[in-house]
């Protein structure tokens, strides 16, 4: 594992680069930070690819505020454009929403060969939202994110549904994600879906091996037709 850094003008950006090979840009969820990922990055490695996962902004040893989501946004089309094409991008929660937004720029759509969502649809019931992370303390740290995410629903949406890149949805089989978000989501674009047992919404700390199996078999696939 090799340290990384990115440094823009609002924020320093820490990461790691785990493995080599083609490459794989993990965005974790809200509240979290890279570390979550380094079960992943090492069953990703041992499978051939080489990862890279930054601390968001306001997360983990990252400078900086997570306020609106724009920002974030705007932090992975700056990693993004710092690797190598083409890549695939997955993104937990909010790191999914992100790497939404920053493919309505045109030039990072191009570079990434496929995009996993990570237990998160682009549009999700606000209430419900809400309401679960209240329930397990979140609401209250991220309350500018998470409304201004919620607020920026109807754009992400049209963004994914644009996007000329193929989506994998991940679920955790126990998460509050619903059937009636996902299939509003597939009923605009393709999207396919795989279900992950006995996993909630942070899949990437409750089934790391399962999270791993499935990311690396998924961009054997993408990155072979890239």
């Amino acid at each position: 594992m090799t340290d990384v850094r990115i440094t823009l003008d609002d924020v320093v950006l820490q990461g790691a680069v785990t493995g080599a090979g083609p490459t794989i840009l993990l965005l974790h969820a809200g509240g979290e930070h890279r570390g979550v990922w380094v079960p992943v990055a090492s069953r990703i490695a041992a499978a051939g690819f080489r990862s890279v996962a930054f601390d968001l902004r306001g997360h983990g040893d990252s400078t900086g505020e997570a306020n609106v989501l724009r920002a974030v946004a705007d932090d992975v089309v700056e990693m993004v454009r710092r690797e190598p094409a083409p890549l695939v991008v997955v993104g937990a929660s909010v790191g999914g929403l992100a790497a939404i937004a920053a493919l309505g720029e045109p030039d990072i759509a191009r570079q990434v060969a496929g995009l996993i969502l990570v237990d998160v649809v682009p549009e999700s019931d606000p209430d419900r939202v809400r309401a679960w992370l209240s329930e397990v303390g979140l609401h209250d740290q991220r309350t500018d994110l998470v409304e201004d995410s919620l607020a920026a629903a109807p754009e992400l949406h049209a963004t994914a549904v644009a996007a000329q890149v193929p989506i994998l949805l991940v679920r955790g089989e126990k998460s509050s994600l619903t059937d009636a978000e996902v299939d509003r989501f597939r009923a605009d674009r393709p999207v396919s879906v795989a279900r992950v047992p006995d996993a909630g919404h942070l899949v990437a700390r409750e089934a790391p091996e399962e999270l791993a199996r499935i990311i690396s078999e998924q961009a054997d696939i993408w990155l072979a037709t890239a």
